[in-house]
């Protein structure tokens, strides 16, 4: 049986694996899986992972380039720019998060045309 830090573990690796090819619906669908425990458990680290669930959706919604995409983008990555600064050097599965982290920020950047509030 895995605890939940292995759980948060894998579904961060898998996370990450997924952003990195573009699989943005997939990614999110991981680490949701993930937060629902740590949600019911108000764990602490419950909005971070959130955010970046909200993170992947948003490139997502860019992806498909449905009408309305840079709105429902802009919309749904305020969950991560709220959330982002939990990702600290002291938290459990610190590289991971990093990792996630520093992903939606490239992203922003490749897309600074609908976050250009967001990147300087």
């Amino acid at each position: 049986m895995l605890t939940m830090n292995n759980d948060l573990e894998g579904a961060l690796k898998e996370y990450v694996r997924l952003m990195n090819e573009e699989e943005y619906f997939e990614a999110h669908e991981v680490l949701e899986e993930a937060w629902h425990p740590l949600r019911l458990n108000k764990h602490p680290l419950r909005n971070l992972a959130k955010g970046l669930i909200n993170g992947a959706i948003s490139f997502e919604h860019l992806k498909r380039d449905k009408k309305n995409a840079h709105n429902k983008a802009r919309k749904v990555i305020a969950s991560f720019e709220r959330h982002k600064q939990l990702c600290t050097d002291e938290i459990e599965q610190s590289q991971l998060f990093t990792k996630a982290c520093k992903k939606i920020e490239q992203l922003k950047i490749q897309h600074k045309e609908v976050f250009d509030v967001l990147v300087p």
